[in-house]
């Protein structure tokens, strides 16, 4: 028993000797670095004064003022979505999540088909709002359904762009 009591403080012991002493290399080396010569040290590089730049933009719109393509009641000109429009269930996927699958005729209509990621087809005609930039279906084709977007410019108008869901 007296030996285990004893035994962590031998080994203390020995470790701490293990450590001391031996610092004569240390020192010889410290001294033979500041016995050599000193290095030149480089000159700070010239600072260039400032040029200044005199921006003439009066005649250009100010991007902190709101787009004048607006009329004076403030309503925006251009296309805009329809607003209190209840929302068609396909509105809610993609574009590029949607695959048009096939067409069919019934009572003198053509009806696009499209499905949707979870499987199920769905089916659409002209006038039908698709994607979630207020898609609206321009024509249904054998191999392609054209749509007309409206996508935000970022200031408050609208554009219009081209899309289309095709057969895979």
């Amino acid at each position: 028993m007296r030996l285990l009591v004893r035994l962590p403080a031998v080994l203390l012991v020995l470790v701490l000797t293990a450590c001391g002493g031996g610092m004569g290399d240390l020192e010889q080396y410290i001294a033979d670095v500041k016995q050599r010569p000193g290095g030149r040290i480089e000159p700070l590089p010239q600072i260039k004064p400032y040029e200044t730049f005199d921006y003439q933009a009066s005649n250009k719109r100010s991007p902190f003022v709101r787009d004048r393509s607006a009329d004076e009641n403030g309503v925006m000109k251009g296309p805009t979505p329809i607003k209190n429009r209840n929302k068609e269930y396909l509105e809610q996927f993609p574009l590029d999540t949607l695959n048009m699958v096939g067409t069919l005729e019934r009572e003198g209509k053509i009806y696009g088909l499209v499905q949707t990621n979870d499987g199920l087809v769905h089916r659409i005609l002209p006038g039908n709002y698709v994607g979630q930039n207020d898609g609206r279906v321009i024509s249904i084709m054998d191999g392609k359904i054209e749509i007309e977007e409206l996508v935000s410019n970022g200031i408050g108008n609208f554009f219009k762009r081209s899309a289309g869901i095709g057969i895979d």
